[in-house]
């Protein structure tokens, strides 16, 4: 439980100072945070095994970290750095670590989906035990890529789980204007497998969920939907002003609806933790997050003789 916390604090900690520097002019490009969103992806990667694999989107620092990589060399490559994960040439939306099962951020909506399935394919057919997780946006399930996945993952019960993040905006727009149906979860009756709707704010009913959805998948029964609605506190992008929506309503899921602190109340009701200890942890976090800033900084960047590397594989 105290591990599941600190990471969802990490996340929330590295999304912030992250958010800082790119204010100050140290990180090029754009940005999408996921803060408000953390216990959708510690709670769906901690009941992953190691040789599974998880798909992300252009939102994707928080599975990135929770799927076991490293702030210091994330940090690098935010930073445009050579020790960051693709040596500072991909960027926020181009994260992959193939070693601890990260099989990339993608910058193109929906995009992940039909790679994900691919990849639950080449486990089946080669017998290689792992589940895929594929996670994505409320906006994605309106691509073709999204129907195109699901029907053939269902109709081959390949073992990928699919993870919709729905935090009700599709970058300016409510899901609400998005789709005529109430719930995203009941698409999966189009394809004949299960429909998950869950409080994606709720770290417990997260794991529960995704555990039950990945041991059906590795018994080769099939892919699961799962729809965990969540809240992004900051806009689409840093771009986005946010007038689409309200500073009240905002400020009710910021209160209510907090992922870490509705976590953290939960342990300090059952004795696990207290007040002070939950500071403690915080201002921990804090310097782990400030040495991976720290090692950032002092990496070089790239050579120029780097320049035309790893363009394909």
């Amino acid at each position: 439980m105290l591990e599941l916390l600190h990471q969802m604090q990490v996340i929330r900690t590295f999304e912030e100072q992250v958010e800082k520097l790119f204010q100050a002019g140290e990180i090029g490009g754009t940005m999408h945070l996921c803060i408000g969103q953390e216990a959708s992806a510690v709670g769906a990667c901690s009941v992953l095994e190691r040789k599974d694999k998880i798909i992300t989107t252009h939102r994707g620092h928080g599975h990135s970290i929770a799927k076991g990589m490293d702030i210091g060399r994330m940090m690098a490559e935010l930073l445009g750095r050579e020790t960051g994960y693709c040596h500072g040439k991909g960027g926020s939306m181009h994260i992959a670590d193939l070693d601890v099962g990260h099989l990339g951020a993608n910058g193109i909506v929906g995009a992940g989906l039909p790679i994900a399935t691919g990849a639950a394919l080449a486990s089946k057919m080669k017998d290689l035990g792992y589940v895929v997780v594929c996670f994505f946006g409320d906006g994605a399930t309106n691509e073709g890529a999204f129907h195109e996945a699901l029907n053939l993952a269902s109709i081959w019960d390949l073992p990928v789980v699919f993870i919709c993040e729905n935090n009700q905006y599709g970058m300016s727009g409510s899901v609400k204007e998005m789709i005529n149906i109430e719930h995203i979860a009941t698409r999966a009756t189009s394809y004949g497998i299960p429909g998950k709707l869950i409080d994606g704010n709720d770290i417990i009913q997260v794991m529960e969920t995704v555990q039950e959805a990945v041991e059906r998948a590795r018994r080769g029964e099939g892919p699961t939907l799962i729809e965990a609605e969540t809240y992004r506190w900051r806009g689409h992008s840093r771009s986005d002003a946010r007038k689409y929506r309200t500073r009240e309503e905002e400020a009710f899921w910021r209160k209510n609806r907090d992922p870490i602190a509705l976590f953290k109340n939960k342990l300090i009701v059952e004795g696990i933790i207290t007040e002070e200890d939950f500071a403690h942890l915080v201002e921990q976090v804090q310097k782990e997050v400030n040495d991976a800033v720290e090692f950032a900084r002092n990496s070089p960047m790239p050579s120029i003789d780097s320049l035309e590397n790893d363009v394909y594989a």
